[in-house]
């Protein structure tokens, strides 16, 4: 089994944690236009608890979160500040850190239903342009159908930088893993395998569905033969995020999960064929230190 690699936490929360400007619908791009300093605390407090890999905090850097006008006059910009923000904790650290470009939902998370590919297309495009010339590979978050990866690969396609692509769950436990599009991971891994990518990932969804999904991704690439592709996991600590739910709305209920009891969920994602394990919304340093240790202890 490849060696495990530590991604970082929810950017977001930890923000509202350490206390920075913090309140919907701009989520953590308020701390971009306000204070990014705090930005810059948050990555470091990730990779000083072990993270290997930062994600840049570009996700609220879209109409749905910064409104129409504010991304016209701000959107590009902001996306580059949070590149150029994580490049410059990154280079700084004794350790070899490597920076993710974020590409978030265009259209808003957990919602298949809103997606628009024409108008999607130059939201994607204008943060991939922000962030390239920063970023070591982009992850591609949240993505909640088959349509929203094509479009997403069709533009990072053009990148030399490796890609990965991290699908969201439907939150319920099935005999085979869906998005939430209700299209089936299997299905979801088909399309992948005949792509130039690094790796599938699964984010934001309860921690329960993510090992049936590493274990469908994995019998599809094994089929395929593309055991290259690498599989990854970073769960959040909501509760169960409902089809109709508005992401921008209120900020979402939290659970009370541990981070012994996140480990122990890893460990089966481990198991299960992933090499890449973080957290995401509500999964703090606390978290990211717990996998770190397990990491340094054989994470077998």
């Amino acid at each position: 089994m490849d060696m495990l690699t530590v991604l970082d936490g929810g950017l977001g929360r930890e923000l509202k944690e350490i206390g920075a400007p913090f309140s919907q619908p701009l989520w953590s791009a308020q701390a971009l236009m306000e204070a990014p300093q705090y930005v810059a605390m948050a990555h470091q407090r990730f990779i000083d608890a072990g993270a290997e890999i930062i994600i840049t905090n570009a996700y609220a850097c879209v109409p749905f979160h910064l409104g129409d006008k504010l991304y016209q006059e701000q959107g590009s910009r902001l996306a580059q500040l949070s590149a150029e923000i994580a490049r410059t904790v990154a280079d700084d650290c004794k350790n070899r850190v490597q920076v993710a470009g974020c590409i978030p939902p265009a259209m808003g998370s957990y919602r298949p239903d809103l997606f628009d590919t024409e108008l999607a297309k130059p939201i994607i495009e204008t943060l991939y342009l922000a962030q390239d010339k920063f970023v070591d590979l982009w992850i591609i978050e949240t993505l909640a159908s088959i349509k929203e990866f094509h479009l997403n690969h069709s533009i990072l396609s053009q990148s030399s930088k490796p890609s990965y692509y991290a699908f969201t769950l439907e939150d319920t436990l099935q005999e085979e893993a869906k998005l939430r599009s209700g299209e089936t991971v299997k299905d979801a891994a088909y399309e992948l395998v005949n792509c130039d990518i690094q790796g599938m990932l699964f984010n934001c969804s309860v921690p329960e569905v993510i090992e049936q999904a590493i274990k469908d991704a994995k019998s599809v690439f094994k089929q395929a033969g593309r055991a290259d592709i690498e599989i990854g996991a970073y769960a959040n600590n909501f509760e169960v995020i409902e089809q109709d739910h508005e992401a921008n709305d209120a900020l979402q209920s939290m659970r009370s999960l541990t981070p012994e009891e996140y480990l122990n969920f890893a460990k089966k994602w481990r198991r299960a064929g992933a090499n890449i394990i973080g957290g995401c919304c509500g999964i703090g340093p606390k978290y990211i230190q717990a996998l770190s240790d397990w990491k340094r202890k054989g994470a077998i």
